[in-house]
């Protein structure tokens, strides 16, 4: 049997949304323009199995009043909203046809709450790839991160296999992690590598190193970054420009309320769902 080089599959999920000021998303933008933002994560079919690009909130942390207060509540800008009365990210698997017990790995691009939430489900499970310098700034200083929106409870698990980097790697056949700090930091993207047999070409996922188009078209600073100034936050963005335009590979913003849901019909009608003919 052929290996292939590269991803056979590319679903793209929305996990929720985040009603939040835009200002969150690029440095300088007026208080008072708001965005309702997906929450994204990716899922890759690799040479044996599925990989999973970030996992979404933990919606105990939402629904629970109390739990509510000591996490969410603390910013008053930012409204999480779960997509259903279940678990958003086996919801949104359930609507690709795709079972939890499928996925055998996870990859983080990093610690935040809309992108950690989920990492629960795989203790135990998968191995969870991040950048080393993600984790020990999660892990360290406590309760610091948890102020920038990084909640220990999410990842502080010692039944979760990471397998760390210290910068840009390989993490499977066609997915390559690259770092991209300054949101947070070891915050990486993604470069993803289509097969030849699946008709070639690939995409770089910038995540939350550009939240939105205009962070890329424009090369307009994000609004949140940890440990640097707003302007350190352009040259990850350039560098994955370079990046997409060296290898003909589209980029991708994170969280952009056009951009992720057209691109989402656009890889569904490419790649139908997996019960699907």
């Amino acid at each position: 049997m052929t290996r292939s080089s590269g991803v056979r599959r590319i679903i793209l999920l929305t996990l929720g949304w985040e009603d939040l000021p835009k200002s969150w998303s690029v440095h300088g933008a007026p208080p008072e323009e708001r965005l309702c933002e997906p929450v994204p994560g990716v899922l890759l079919e690799c040479d044996g199995g599925w990989m999973l690009l970030d996992t979404g909130f933990n919606p105990a942390l939402i629904r629970d009043p109390a739990l509510h207060r000591r996490f969410h509540g603390r910013n008053h800008d930012i409204q999480a909203i779960l997509p259903g009365p279940d678990e958003p990210l086996e919801e949104a698997l359930d609507q690709v046809g795709i079972a939890l017990g499928d996925i055998s790995a996870v990859a983080v691009s990093h610690l935040h709450n809309d992108h950690a939430g989920g990492l629960r489900h795989f203790a135990g499970q998968a191995p969870i790839h991040a950048q080393r310098a993600e984790l020990s700034y999660g892990l360290s200083d406590h309760p610091e991160p948890e102020h920038h929106g990084i909640f220990r409870v999410d990842f502080d698990d010692p039944n979760l296999d990471w397998r760390l980097a210290d910068g840009d790697v390989q993490i499977a056949p066609g997915v390559t992690a690259v770092l991209t700090a300054g949101h947070t930091p070891g915050h990486q993207s993604f470069m993803v590598e289509i097969d030849q047999s699946a008709g070639g070409g690939g995409f770089v996922f910038a995540f939350d190193a550009a939240d939105l188009a205009e962070n890329i078209d424009m090369e307009r600073p994000v609004g949140g970054f940890i440990g640097c100034e707003a302007e350190d936050t352009l040259e990850p963005i350039r560098r994955l420009k370079a990046i997409a335009a060296e290898r003909g590979f589209r980029l991708l913003p994170g969280h952009d309320p056009v951009v992720w849901p057209a691109v989402t019909a656009e890889l569904t009608d490419r790649w139908p769902r997996m019960d699907e003919p």
